[in-house]
């Protein structure tokens, strides 16, 4: 994933926050925001509630990776947002990677 592809500024994920529209499911919360561009741009977070960083990292590392395999097949043109809930710090890759299919296809962003 390139660096231009991702959400890193604190402002951008605000941003994505106030205008976006949210769902959610077990272990996962998407924010959706269409961004104008031919191109997603995504973020993954982990708050403290969570756990501790080793956790956190672990969490947002099943995030990302299960975000590659599904990468190819979204719709362009949006920035996204995933946010851990508290229950995905047992989950495995596999159930962390359903609850992304989940909440794209309820997006209607999954092609």
């Amino acid at each position: 994933m390139k660096d231009a592809m991702r959400l890193k500024k604190n402002t951008e994920f605000k941003k994505v926050y106030a205008k976006g529209s949210s769902m959610a499911n077990r272990y996962l919360v998407l924010f959706i925001m269409q961004n104008g561009q031919t191109f997603n741009r995504v973020g993954f977070s982990a708050s403290k509630k969570v756990g501790k960083s080793v956790v956190r990292n672990r969490v947002r590392r099943l995030m990302k990776e299960s975000f590659h395999s599904v990468e190819g097949k979204l719709e362009p043109g949006y920035d996204l947002v995933f946010i851990a809930r508290v229950n995905s710090k047992e989950a495995s890759y596999i159930e962390i990677e359903r609850a992304m299919i989940h909440l794209l296809k309820k997006s209607k962003l999954l092609k």
